[in-house]
């Protein structure tokens, strides 16, 4: 038996469904690790629950600060401490872009997914002899020279709970993080420009950059026509997913992943996303999607949707993206480490 000690961002809690690719994926993984028999502990924020055992951060009141961050990476720190002293641990698998801010002394095994751009990560955190693993090609070919990585494990979704709808309705749909580089914007500028309606859903995080976007390039654009939902999980997410003309994905960002354009593959949904980073290994142009390279461009493609079948769309997330692939994956990987 294997125990494995994830530590979450201590800024964003872990759920059965939560808005973060980082939180589903350790999510995943520890539901999957007491489903083997093994024993999961997870160091994560304040309304997080997870199937192991669990040892919660404090929440940070208001905005996320310099202050607020040296407050909680002491308090991971001492509790990373405490969790080691009283556990024979085996494995710690960080999900952070932070880890290196909470490093532990003498430490057993280490692994941390890089869930975000490499060249985001401090280079105190790609030299700190941590194993590194990236979860796509494209992320790992954006490696700075010398930097010794993991073959990637690619995320996945539950399969389960993401299936094509019976009818879809007439709207496109955007989901993700509330900031400018998951180009909002742009969504609403190629929804006019197609005449189709959108919704917009997703998380605001506490960060300043992030709410003064949404109050100055999202939230004037509101009308009849782009409506806003807020943050949606659970069986809702997956009917607003399920029920829409296709998903927009433009973000500039070199995304390392998506799980929500996989989620929406398994929906049956067609995709239509930027060229950025991982984003065309998740989306087969012309198959399953579009990948284009502006707004332009992604108005130009609502008008070909009917090129796109919704069955390969879902054949695609059965054949590559399923949660219990990746997990399967990353149980031979923590044997591995661990051994």
């Amino acid at each position: 038996m294997l125990t494995v000690l994830s530590i979450g961002y201590p800024f964003a809690p872990v759920t059965a469904d939560p808005a973060g690719g980082a939180e589903q994926v350790l999510a995943q993984l520890d539901r999957a690790l007491v489903a083997a028999g093994h024993r999961s502990i997870v160091i994560a924020p304040e309304g997080s629950y997870v199937a192991g055992d669990l040892h919660l951060v404090p929440a940070v009141e208001g905005d996320i600060g310099d202050a607020a961050r040296t407050q909680i990476y002491a308090f991971v720190r001492d509790r990373i401490a405490a969790v080691l002293a009283e556990n024979e641990v085996d494995l710690i698998h960080y999900h952070g872009l932070d880890f290196d801010a909470y490093l532990p002394e003498n430490a057993v095994p280490q692994l941390a997914t890089m869930h975000l751009p490499i060249a985001w990560y401090t280079d105190a955190a790609l030299r700190s002899g941590v194993r590194l693993l990236p979860v796509s090609r494209d992320q790992a070919s954006r490696a700075p020279a010398g930097l010794q990585l993991l073959s990637p494990v690619e995320n996945g979704v539950d399969l389960n709970r993401y299936h094509p709808a019976g009818a879809r309705g007439d709207y496109a749909l955007t989901i993700g993080r509330i900031a400018e580089e998951k180009g909002f914007h742009d969504a609403i500028a190629a929804a006019r420009r197609a005449v189709v309606p959108l919704v917009l859903a997703g998380r605001l995080y506490p960060y300043p950059e992030h709410r003064r976007y949404f109050e100055t390039q999202v939230a004037p654009a509101l009308d009849e026509a782009v409506r806003w939902v807020g943050a949606v999980s659970g069986d809702p997410k997956a009917k607003l997913i399920a029920e829409a003309r296709c998903l927009l994905a433009p973000s500039t960002a070199p995304e390392t992943s998506s799980l929500i354009t996989m989620e929406a593959l398994a929906s049956g949904t067609p995709v239509i996303a930027y060229r950025s980073g991982a984003l065309p290994e998740v989306v087969e142009d012309g198959v399953t999607g579009f990948i284009v390279d502006d707004a332009a461009g992604m108005a130009d493609a609502i008008g070909r949707l009917d090129e796109i079948d919704p069955a390969a769309c879902r054949a695609a997330a059965e054949a590559r993206f399923s949660a219990a692939r990746m997990t399967d994956e990353y149980l031979r990987l923590y044997r591995e480490l661990a051994a």
